[in-house]
């Protein structure tokens, strides 16, 4: 293995004393505004979330990526961002919930966990409704809660021109903080949500119109030549390279479309970088699959697309035959509902793939939801028996067959579950994995698709 790396990233974390203060919002206005100038922007989001980095990539036109301690791993957290963060000119990061909230009662995996690892200046988007002089008491404490904070920026969210031009010296002088900029309520920019947080950039139709005004109120109200020259005072990043070898050239499917849009794109650089072509296909509109050695179906929202997923039936039928015949496949959460034999809804059956058993349904309720730690009961398409992953469930759908090939054990909690159905071509699962988690499970995966290749090249 190579020598410590030394990489220069401009960079800041952008946080929040609590969900709801405006974050995504903010950092959409400023990745549109600095992209607007030309300058070359990478974004990340802290956490297991996927919507948000949807909409990074929207706004900047480049993959989003996630940057999950918990995950992944601090070491691999570094290298992430050093490899997304090539010939870029400043990287943008987003923190989850409030600044300091991580697994449990502890600051782990949080976005103040994050800063602190990868060493990046943070600024705090503070919601100044109905506040004054009070918003001075927030930002010194936050800052002063933890000596390493690194909080060196603030800007004001939901507050009104005057406001902000009355109390910025103040809040300066009180915290030692400077104030790099507001932004004003703008109700025609709403971002909507739904059951697993904000619509998906793909479904708003005026997300073009809503980021490039967005983008214009950050050009008036923040200060972003400052913004970029407090990232540039971010310190060289330090990292352990890590030599990923090809196990082979293989053709993997993605399912990618307004049902199937959850994905790691690391996860799928990672098969790529172990020699895989990813292509895509759409459960919802192609009738066939491409050829292909394998087969990844991501998270989404199927429920939402129950009948034409349903209607279907070429794609259904082949899907199903495929895996009998041991195409190997990766499904997880979204992925796992639709190689069900079914989706229940208000008593109506939607008849899916069928390549696994078991019914789907939703219910009004977070039904499993939090970090685990995976551990194999058996050897499957993935890793052994007894090997393990870290992993992520968030879903409000649940079915009568969950799997046990594996256990699920709730970070940092005695409580654990059975999770997942697997054998030597398939994992099947509500939980998300991130590869780079285990990066052996990815490439057992490849070399499951080398061995189904080869085995009918001559049939």
């Amino acid at each position: 293995m190579a020598g410590m790396v030394s990489l220069e990233i401009p960079r800041l974390l952008f946080a929040a004393p609590q969900s709801g203060s405006g974050k995504t919002t903010v950092v959409c206005a400023v990745l549109r505004a600095l992209l607007n100038r030309k300058l070359r922007v990478a974004a990340f989001k802290s956490g297991p979330d996927y919507i948000d980095p949807m909409f990074h990539s929207k706004v900047i036109g480049a993959k989003s990526r996630n940057l999950d301690l918990f995950l992944t791993g601090s070491e691999n957290v570094k290298r992430l961002l050093a490899k997304n963060s090539r010939n870029i000119d400043i990287a943008i990061l987003e923190g989850a919930m409030g600044f300091y909230d991580g697994m449990g009662k502890t600051v782990e995996a949080s976005a103040y966990d994050l800063s602190r690892t990868v060493k990046a200046p943070v600024v705090l988007i503070i919601n100044g409704k109905g506040a004054a002089l009070s918003m001075a008491a927030l930002v010194k404490g936050f800052k002063e809660f933890r000596q390493d904070s690194n909080i060196q920026g603030v800007i004001l969210n939901n507050v009104k021109k005057m406001t902000y031009q009355f109390y910025k010296d103040v809040l300066e002088q009180e915290t030692g903080i400077r104030v790099y900029g507001y932004f004003p309520h703008l109700p025609e920019c709403n971002l909507e949500s739904r059951h697993l947080g904000l619509v998906t950039a793909e479904e708003i139709g005026s997300l073009e119109s809503i980021v490039e005004k967005l983008a214009e109120q950050a050009q008036e109200s923040v200060d972003l030549d400052g913004l970029v020259n407090l990232a540039r005072t971010a310190e060289p990043l330090q990292y352990m390279p890590l030599e990923i070898k090809q196990e082979g050239a293989v053709r993997i499917a993605v399912a990618r479309d307004k049902a199937f849009c959850f994905y790691y794109q690391d996860s799928l650089d990672l098969l790529a970088m172990l020699g895989a072509e990813i292509v895509t296909f759409s459960p919802l509109n192609d009738s066939h699959l491409p050829e292909c050695d394998g087969v990844f179906l991501g998270g989404g929202y199927p429920e939402l697309y129950a009948k034409q997923l349903s209607g279907n039936e070429s794609l259904r039928a082949e899907l199903r035959n495929k895996l009998e015949e041991g195409l190997p496949c990766y499904a997880e959460c979204g992925g796992f509902m639709y190689l069900m034999e079914g989706y229940r809804d208000n008593e109506r059956f939607y008849p899916w793939t069928g390549a696994v058993k078991g019914t789907c349904w939703m219910t009004d309720k977070l039904v499993r939801f939090g970090y685990v730690t995976m551990t194999a009961e058996t050897d499957n398409v993935l890793c052994k028996a007894g090997d393990s992953i870290h992993a992520h469930e968030f879903h409000y759908s649940d079915s009568d067959q969950n799997g046990s090939a594996f256990t699920a054990a709730k970070a940092g909690r005695s409580n654990s579950w059975p999770a997942a159905q697997a054998n030597d071509t398939l994992y099947a699962g509500y939980p998300h994995l991130h590869l780079w988690g285990n990066i052996s499970f990815a490439k057992n995966f490849v070399k499951a698709c080398v061995r189904y290749q080869k085995d009918h090249f001559h049939k």
